[in-house]
């Protein structure tokens, strides 16, 4: 009987999956508005492990859990390698996904022709951004971040820099001075009207001579003695009400297992605002979500725990946007600028915890946990060649107190690398049928553009969706399909 059982339980699951799959309808209207969720260093591993993670939290064994971004209809590969190394960065990647032309590795919003560090021949490979074209088109335009949003992922959709470690006017070369290049920071105020700014990133806005608001020790580090943020402010077209431009540290913003929940937003609380001020225009808004931190910045770490809490959150404000949007006329995609060398495997009973410990045991007779990372800081062979053991209080102390425990490495890295293999992308609403296959990573812009009907594509002719439209025939057809299947059974 329990056989039996377990047969219908899963040919059920099956069935249902199938009879989605059947009904799948593409939405081929103009899309008003655009998101883009960027998971910097969301390698399919850590979507994996971020999955069983949503579901151990719950309190369930967490393999059967689904993230918001999972229940995305539509899916493709992107391969993400930079015009002049196989692994990329996040500056030649962000060029790619946002601006549509790859790049070389640590350049923003230049195209290739443009050697890194070299101000001079920059000038002339200009290359702009889905969001610079959005504002263009009449939309309203937003970033939001939990790095400094002068970072490699959000610079690329204002900032054409040879050198992405530019931040402010004190990185500065000689010859980029000398030749009139100016910093990220200085053309995050001056190059596009940004209507929302929610990320990290104030040490780089102020003169040396300024406190930071909450940290009386640090010091803004601007060498022009310009405050940027009050020359932003001075620089608006319309009432700074309408506005929203908030900094909410020096520099990144804290890991999501550190933040202060009486002193900074979540990642969800900041795209709840955004989205909510950005809805306001008519014409629609495209929105830049990005996690660098921080999904990225834990995994060059070696630091597995905060890694996959932070792509927990991440995939919570998705699911805040979701609410907040229309799917019929808001375009989502999800992805990643890049992978990391971080896997997990090895043998483990079902609902083992994600960070735990194998089962089994190695050739050197220890035990070993089942995230690992291909390099890294992890590295702990001592000189005699002995391997230190892990157990079941180590991994659980380390997942519960610390969150600082180096998951384990077999190559000694100061810092762990990112991946070269190609990432996902999530996509549902219009057009969204166009992400399929395996697909250059600056693919993923000229479908944005297409969908929106903004430059190069403004002549896309795609209808505009009609919310007082009566319910269309094919979504009749799923219905009635869906009601006849659970009369079934």
């Amino acid at each position: 009987m329990e056989k039996h059982k377990l047969m219908f339980y899963w040919n059920n699951k099956a069935k249902q999956a199938l009879h989605t799959a059947l009904n799948v309808q593409p939405n081929m209207h103009k899309a008003k508005n655009v998101i883009l969720f960027l998971g910097d260093g969301m390698g399919v591993p850590t979507v994996t492990a971020a999955r069983i993670l949503k579901g151990q939290l719950a309190g369930h064994s967490g393999e059967e859990t689904s993230l918001v971004m999972d229940t995305f209809p539509h899916l493709a590969l992107s391969k993400t390698y930079n015009v002049d190394q196989q692994m990329p960065d996040s500056a030649g990647t962000a060029t790619a996904y946002l601006c549509g032309v790859k790049a070389n590795y640590g350049t923003l919003g230049v195209s290739a022709s443009a050697p890194r560090s070299n101000c001079s021949e920059s000038f002339g490979n200009e290359v702009t951004s889905i969001l610079y074209r959005s504002k263009q088109a009449g939309k309203s335009v937003g970033i939001v971040t939990t790095t400094r949003v002068q970072h490699a992922s959000p610079g690329a959709s204002y900032a054409h820099t040879p050198d992405r470690d530019w931040y402010s006017d004190a990185d500065l070369t000689p010859e980029a001075v000398q030749n009139g290049c100016r910093d990220v920071a200085y053309q995050l105020v001056h190059n596009t009207e940004i209507d929302v700014i929610l990320g990290g990133g104030r040490q780089y806005m102020f003169p040396t001579n300024v406190q930071d608001p909450e940290y009386p020790t640090t010091m803004g580090n601007r060498l022009d003695g310009q405050n940027l943020i009050m020359e932003w402010l001075k620089n608006k077209k319309h009432n700074s009400s309408q506005i929203k431009y908030r900094l909410f540290e020096p520099k990144d913003c804290r890991y999501e297992l550190d933040r202060d929940p009486s002193m900074d937003p979540s990642l969800t609380e900041m795209v709840d605002k955004a989205i909510k001020i950005l809805s306001k225009n008519p014409k629609g808004f495209f929105l830049f979500v990005e996690d660098k931190g921080r999904i990225d910045h834990a995994h060059h770490a070696g630091r597995a725990q905060r890694s996959l809490h932070e792509a927990v959150e991440f995939d919570n404000a998705i699911g805040r946007a979701a609410e907040l949007t229309n799917e019929f006329d808001t375009l989502s995609v999800v992805t990643a600028d890049h992978s990391h060398v971080f896997a997990f495997g090895g043998h483990s009973v079902r609902g083992n915890p994600v960070l735990g410990l194998s089962r089994s045991i190695a050739k050197d007779n220890k035990r070993f946990t089942t995230a690992v990372y291909g390099n890294g800081p992890g590295y702990q062979i001592g000189a005699d060649g002995v391997r230190p053991d892990v157990n079941e209080t180590v991994t659980r102390e380390s997942q519960s107190s610390s969150n600082n425990s180096d998951a384990q490495a077999p190559v000694p890295l100061g810092s762990e690398t990112h991946g070269i293999d190609d990432v996902a992308i999530f996509a549902k609403g219009p057009m969204s049928h166009l992400f399929h296959g395996v697909q250059e990573q600056n693919y993923i812009a000229h479908v944005m553009a297409y969908a929106s009907c903004v430059p190069p594509y403004e002549e896309c002719k795609l209808p505009e969706y009609n919310h007082a439209a009566p319910v269309h025939s094919s979504l009749l057809l799923v219905l009635l399909g869906a009601l006849i299947y659970f009369c079934t059974f």
